[in-house]
């Protein structure tokens, strides 16, 4: 391990000592969390749930109503402003989630790190290959020309940070590039497995892990001389925000850049996007949101209230969660607010149900087929009123519900990056047909 890496380990080992130290197990955080309920969860005595937290936190055990808190968190983020004493309950609660897990042994959690960054890595490196050209995956940074081109060219004002996921629907980071193109943005694209956030080694208790991975994508950021970076994933944005930055902080006195959500960031440059929104786009709305990063929703409202001929429908949802994947440690519920969202926008008779993120997309944009309405993400109704249009070729692909089929119609895909069929049958199986947490069908 490098010694940046071992002093990131140290700074890590100060949060978690201040995180002991400043909170106070007054409760304020677990009588605002909106997980208790739908968890099964007594919170009716909450000093004695975050003391239970605080205890795992120091000896690696404490209660199990406790522990179960800690592990049906959906980082939707009510808990922060909360806390009093300033303390960041979410990342108190992934430490505890940590010390819960490492009781399996040091080789246990690196072992499982390791596999699950190895099943992404192969799911983004297939879908994407089934969706895009070379020189599409050469935009997005997933492909070489040859000659690294960042130094040569200079520092860019602006960091489009893709993180790894939402490359398995890349017509979203397409449409945010095609904006960003209009925009007349100075921007250079990074992300995929070799820009990762560390989440998954985080959350799988490997801190070594997390170190080497953290420390490696954050110092690159840093070398870059951008502005700014602005993110597109919510997960990268909390835990490469949250986790890794502000432990960095620690090392340096200071995080070395910014990190802003792309949503938010777009937003702010609403007046310029104004003039580039001239096509009506005569749709009835229904946003699909989540809250765990604050102000996403809420700009990306005032984006889609910009656009001309468009109509906004409040579906009036629960405010948990930072995606719907974080939603997985509660499937029966997380099923019901699937069905719920979808009765909803069928009775408020929109045309349209856009979501913001890649992880809800890819859950429910096969729906599509079963409901009176079109599942999107929002990023194609910006486009679409500035006359940009990229495939949903996702969608398209696993509306068909077969993976012979699927794998029939991206043959020439397949050939051009020559796949591994094996590959693809398993990653589409998976990656694609696998996430469906509400069955197809109406009812």
């Amino acid at each position: 391990m490098s010694d940046r890496a071992q002093e990131f380990l140290i700074a890590l080992d100060a949060r978690r000592e201040a995180t002991l130290n400043d909170c106070t197990r007054c409760g304020k955080c677990v009588e605002v969390c909106p997980m208790p309920g739908p968890a099964g969860i007594d919170a009716s005595d909450p000093k004695a749930v975050v003391s239970g937290v605080i205890d795992i936190i120091r000896t690696g055990a404490g209660p199990e109503i406790s522990a179960k808190w800690a592990s049906v968190c959906t980082g939707s983020g009510h808990c922060i402003p909360a806390c009093p004493e300033g303390v960041n309950p979410r990342f108190m609660l992934a430490l505890a989630r940590i010390a819960l897990i490492r009781d399996d042994g040091v080789d246990a959690t690196r072992e499982a790190s390791s596999k699950r960054f190895r099943q992404m890595g192969r799911g983004v490196r297939v879908l994407s290959r089934l969706q895009l050209p070379p020189e599409l995956l050469l935009k997005l940074g997933q492909i070489r020309a040859g000659a690294d081109d960042d130094v040569s060219a200079g520092p860019p004002d602006v960091i489009f940070y893709t993180g790894c996921n939402v490359l398995k629907t890349p017509h979203i980071v397409l449409l945010c590039l095609d904006i960003m193109d209009a925009l007349g943005v100075d921007y250079r694209v990074h992300g995929g497995p070799s820009y990762c956030c560390g989440v998954y080694q985080f959350a799988a208790g490997d801190t070594e892990g997390f170190a080497k991975m953290s420390t490696n994508t954050v110092e690159r950021f840093a070398d870059s001389g951008a502005g700014e970076v602005v993110s597109w994933c919510p997960s990268c944005q909390v835990h490469l925000g949250e986790a890794a930055l502000g432990t960095y902080a620690h090392m340096e006195s200071g995080a070395p850049f910014d990190l802003n959500p792309f949503v938010r960031y777009l937003e702010s440059r609403l007046d310029d996007l104004r003039p580039l929104m001239t096509n009506r786009v005569e749709k009835r709305v229904g946003l699909h949101e989540h809250p765990g990063v604050p102000g996403i929703t809420e700009a990306a409202r005032a984006i889609l209230e910009a656009i001309p001929g468009l109509e906004f429908v409040d579906l009036e949802q629960p405010r948990l969660g930072y995606m719907c994947n974080a939603l997985n440690s509660v499937p029966e519920y997380k099923r019901a607010v699937h069905f719920d969202q979808l009765a909803a926008a069928e009775a408020a008779g929109v045309t349209t149900l856009a979501g913001i993120y890649h992880a809800c997309h890819r859950e429910l944009c096969s729906h599509e087929r079963d409901w009176p309405f079109e599942v999107i993400n929002f990023m194609e109704l910006v486009g679409e009123s500035m006359g940009l249009e990229r495939p949903d070729l996702f969608k398209r692909l696993k509306i068909m519900q077969d993976v012979d089929a699927v794998i029939a119609e991206s043959h020439d895909m397949i050939a051009a990056h020559g796949l591994d069929l094996d590959d693809v049958r398993a990653v589409v199986l998976q990656d694609m047909l696998g996430e469906q947490p509400l069955p197809l069908g109406h009812g």
